[in-house]
């Protein structure tokens, strides 16, 4: 039978504490076990709120290796400070085959009680992120029945000059680039202006001359055609037209 192979990871919060207590306790129990420790991982001053610990990206990086059968902590809080966290390590351990034991809380996912205790831990997780979820649902919906606004603020868009540009055939892309916003954004308020989708059998309208106090954005369509159209009036101008398809 092999000899299992574990992964010891000690941690303190700051570079005067000691972690010697934890290390006594940790190898007492390989020892007791007649496992194999492959290393100590230490992070000497890290808080467990941080999740990026040099030590502890070694011993992941260790686990999905391969190299380890078995994660060994002193307690809870000395590997992990939230609940998130701990669910999605233990997740990963168990996606690798690598089993958990926290010595001080007697957790062991090997046995079946270790793995019950694991499975009410994450239900519970999974009940505290329900409840989050809802109570943010519920003061989204109040704020909105007061009139307040929720999410970023809207997209002031003159929506004429897209419909200029979308007339004379330029893609959706190309028009949102021009004015500056996202492709979802231009969509979304020509839908509310009524011009998406856009009517079959559209005629495209003749060309006119820019108005002198008109705003210019130069469109590049491809390598060579560049196309002017006035963002202020609902004029548009081509320099040079769109090939005709051959």
């Amino acid at each position: 039978m092999r000899t299992t192979r574990a992964g010891l990871y000690l941690r303190v919060s700051t570079a005067s504490q000691c972690v010697e207590l934890q290390r006594k306790d940790l190898l007492r129990l390989a020892e007791q076990r007649g496992w194999e420790v492959v290393d100590l991982y230490v992070d000497h001053g890290e808080s467990g709120a941080n999740e990026e610990r040099p030590e502890l990206e070694r011993l992941m990086d260790d686990a999905r290796a391969g190299r380890l059968d078995s994660v060994v902590v002193w307690r809870f809080d000395r590997f992990a400070r939230s609940t998130r966290h701990l669910l999605m390590a233990l997740e990963e351990f168990r996606a690798h085959g690598v089993d958990f034991l926290s010595v001080q809380e007697s957790v062991d996912t090997s046995t079946p009680m270790g793995r019950m205790v694991f499975t009410m831990v994450a239900a519970v997780a999974e009940l505290e992120r329900e409840l989050i979820r809802e109570r943010v649902f519920a003061g989204v919906r109040r704020a909105q029945e007061d009139g307040i606004h929720c999410g970023r603020p809207k997209v002031d868009l003159d929506v004429r000059p897209a419909v200029a540009m979308l007339d004379q055939g330029f893609g959706l892309k190309t028009v949102a680039k021009a004015l500056g916003v996202s492709r979802t954004t231009l969509r979304r308020r020509l839908e509310e202006a009524g011009g998406w989708p856009r009517p079959e059998g559209v005629q495209n309208p003749p060309l006119t001359e820019l108005s002198p106090e008109g705003v210019q954005i130069r469109v590049q369509k491809d390598g060579r055609n560049e196309h002017l159209v006035d963002t202020d009036a609902e004029s548009f101008c081509l320099e040079q037209g769109p090939r005709s398809s051959r």
